[in-house]
């Protein structure tokens, strides 16, 4: 366990004796020697300096990484050991001024390394933002949800500080001038719409999988009982995009048998490519009855904390006619808010669902919700705290 933020020996305890072991591969130790380092930068901190960070250094930060990637900064820097500001200018068309201090920020932030004076180099940040589905969560966070978190208190303030409930109008609405659901918007802005799909994709990369074996049990689940009819469907990913998931599933667990199904709208599903042959892709959407009957597993990753509870309750209740009795699964690939030490990653993404007029939920309203259309769930599976777990559930 973590020791408090004040406690600064223990702390510094903690990460060396986590970070040796880490740095051998020890992924829980990396993170323990990562979050006790995190603390030990609270604890130093003085309230002034936190103040700097969170008004100035963080936003500016955003601006920043947004901008540069705009102008393809991080793929010159990869090419080459390090680069002027003039040079990276040449290279962009900007204004050698201006970008000069744009790399400042970056390289004090530590997303690119300053080499010297008026020279840049590459980082591991800075490939990883060469590679679209991990950049683009920047440009679509930036694009699509920032307006709307700038917004926030003042739509807060307007309503009288209640919880946004409205998909149609609320925070997301107000920050950009439209009546326009959140998909509808994105869908009239097909760039946005493509950093939102690759964003999804890239989003748990790196991150436990419930796929894996010391997660949740799919032999056991989901293999066992399997129906051995030639059509019948193993696993439907509902709202699954561009089928990252089930690929993943396919590689990892070819000898299961049944078929895989990739559902989304219509836009998304024209953009699939590469799939495994064993993937079916179908437009769907999921506010309307749920054309696979009977199979083994309904599968939504990241799909309902997009929604307000009255929505969800109309795409549970979709799934719900076409599942079997004894048979059928809902499992839902979210996060699950503790009573009690929530990690910012799942915070902060609450935050950003709330701009949507939804939320990430605590085990409580999942048990709720899930109850409130006649399911039940059987076992809420999570690997540690700041990922994703899995809810397994069926029907009451």
């Amino acid at each position: 366990e973590i020791p408090p933020p004040f406690d600064v020996p223990h702390l510094l305890e903690d990460i060396t004796s986590n970070a040796k072991v880490g740095s051998q591969g020890d992924e829980k130790a990396r993170k323990k020697a990562l979050a006790a380092a995190r603390s030990l930068c609270l604890a130093l901190e003085t309230p002034p300096e936190a103040i700097v960070r969170i008004a100035w250094a963080e936003p500016a930060l955003s601006v920043a990484a947004r901008v540069a990637i705009a102008l393809n900064v991080f793929e010159h820097l990869s090419k080459d050991a390090g680069k002027s500001s003039s040079e990276l200018a040449a290279l962009t068309g900007a204004d050698p001024v201006l970008l000069g201090r744009i790399l400042k920020h970056l390289a004090a932030m530590g997303v690119i390394h300053e080499v010297d004076a008026d020279s840049y180099a590459s980082t591991s940040l800075a490939r990883a933002l060469t590679v679209p589905i991990y950049r683009d969560g920047i440009p679509f966070c930036f694009d699509c949800i920032s307006p709307s978190l700038v917004k926030m208190p003042e739509y807060l303030k307007n309503t009288g500080y209640k919880s946004p409930n409205n998909s149609a109008d609320g925070p997301f609405q107000y920050g950009h001038g439209t009546s326009l659901t959140l998909f509808q918007w994105l869908g009239g802005h097909p760039e946005i719409f493509a950093s939102f799909n690759n964003h999804m994709s890239g989003y748990r990369q790196g991150r436990p999988s419930w796929m894996d074996p010391d997660f949740y049990p799919v032999e056991d689940r989901l293999g066992k009982g399997m129906s051995t009819d030639e059509d019948a469907v193993l696993l439907v990913d509902v709202g699954g995009g561009l089928g990252h998931d089930l690929k993943e599933f396919q590689r990892k667990h070819p000898e299961l048998p049944g078929r895989l199904v990739l559902e989304d709208q219509p836009a998304v599903i024209a953009g699939v490519t590469d799939n495994h042959r064993r993937i079916e892709p179908m437009a769907h959407d999921f506010f309307t009855p749920q054309p696979i009957k009977g199979a083994r597993a309904y599968y939504m990753h990241s799909v309902l904390h997009d929604w307000p509870d009255d929505r969800c309750r109309e795409i549970l209740i979709n799934l719900k006619s076409a599942m079997t009795k004894g048979y059928s699964k809902i499992l839902i690939n979210e996060n699950v808010i503790p009573d009690k030490g929530a990690h910012f990653a799942a915070t902060g993404l609450d935050m950003f669902m709330m701009s949507f007029s939804s939320t990430e939920r605590t085990d409580k309203m999942w048990y709720e919700l899930l109850a409130s259309v006649g399911l039940k769930v059987v076992k809420i599976w999570t690997y540690e705290q700041g990922t994703e777990s899995l809810i397994e559930a069926e029907l009451a």
